[in-house]
């Protein structure tokens, strides 16, 4: 996709074009994640800011262990103490 120029509006709104909201799969009334970077505004879909979250997790939780497993275990043995 090709850079575009826009404007901002009234209240700081930016309209983002129909292709660009058709290519990150968000519409009216969806929430986007934005990121402000060097001067530079980034808008993400919910779906690549989660993508984005888990790369960063996986480069500090070793290959093979899994944190929802361990969530679990330690939910239910405080389950237990109550």
């Amino acid at each position: 996709m090709t850079d575009r120029k826009t404007r901002i509006g009234p209240g700081g709104r930016i309209v983002i074009p129909a292709a660009y909201r058709k290519a990150m799969g968000v519409g009216p009334g969806d929430e986007v994640w934005l990121s402000l970077d060097a001067g530079q505004l980034r808008i993400l879909s919910p779906r690549e800011a989660l993508r984005r979250a888990q790369a960063i997790v996986r480069r500090h939780v070793a290959a093979g262990r899994r944190l929802s497993d361990e969530l679990i275990r330690e939910r239910r043995a405080e389950a237990k103490t109550e």
